[in-house]
């Protein structure tokens, strides 16, 4: 549980690899996949984080949105790439290179293809999925998942498909769910939501949607609200800050910078 949720909160932003997609099928039409409206995030997007431990800036990361020339069942494709690396002290004594990729279909976003290669302190994965999402079936290089849930995401499509969730509506206590595939399971990632809370980062002050993750306590953290999500109450809806008690030290993922957004930033 440690492992997924950490994944899941922190390191869903990292990505770059190359990759070739084929999960096609013959006789799929375009007509036969969802399409669900986005009005939140393009190609062209880039979102910049520094991560930190404490007081010290532990680590960087960067994510990318782009065009894919390549079409999925004659639908377009966005390809999301990023990079995470740690920095200073901690590159000394516990070294981050991470990478990750999802390409994403544009009109239903959710992912064709995923790749995962991390190393963190010497500890490496590499992974590879494969979703043919008009079967239910996800090809983990390993064997065949048959039975997978509809549309099902990976941890970086997940960032992605909650920024086409409408929050306005959204009331105190109400708890959204994305069913992702992560570590060779289907793990049905919460969010829950607090309201609206008004904070000042390095990029300036802005009015955010606040969320806790729902997690068990206990492993982590003492308390559910030891971790929160801050997300712009705007069109764009990005994560602006992720705060984490842990059950020893703190961890901060702030936006440092941003481009290429589709809507403008709106600052208080």
């Amino acid at each position: 549980m440690k492992k997924i949720f950490l994944l899941a909160t922190i390191t869903t932003l990292l990505s770059f690899t190359t990759a070739t997609i084929d999960p096609i099928s013959a006789g799929i039409s375009p007509k036969d996949l969802r399409k669900i409206e986005n009005q939140s995030f393009r190609a062209g997007e880039q979102l910049d984080y520094v991560i930190h431990y404490g007081i010290i800036d532990a680590g960087t990361a960067r994510l990318e949105l782009k065009k894919e020339d390549t079409k999925v069942n004659g639908r377009e494709v966005l390809h999301s790439v990023g990079t995470g690396r740690s920095l200073g002290a901690f590159d000394w004594f516990f070294k981050v290179r991470d990478k990750y990729e999802t390409y994403i279909d544009e009109e239903g976003v959710f992912p064709h293809l995923f790749k995962r290669d991390i190393d963190e302190g010497g500890f490496k994965i590499n992974q590879e999925y494969k979703f043919y999402q008009h079967a239910n079936v996800i090809d983990n290089g390993k064997e065949k998942v048959n039975d997978a849930p509809s549309y099902v995401q990976d941890m970086l499509s997940s960032f992605y498909y909650a920024r086409t969730f409408d929050y306005e509506k959204a009331k105190k206590g109400d708890v959204f769910v994305i069913n992702s595939y992560v570590d060779e399971k289907v793990f049905p990632i919460k969010i829950k939501y607090r309201g609206i809370k008004t904070i000042s980062i390095r990029t300036g002050k802005y009015k955010c949607y606040l969320f806790n993750p729902v997690v068990q306590t206990g492993r982590i953290f003492k308390h559910e609200e030891d971790c929160n999500f801050y997300i712009t109450a705007d069109a764009n809806k990005i994560p602006l800050l992720i705060e984490a008690k842990l059950m020893v030290g703190s961890i901060k993922m702030e936006l440092s910078g941003y481009k290429g957004l589709l809507e403008r930033l709106i600052k208080v």
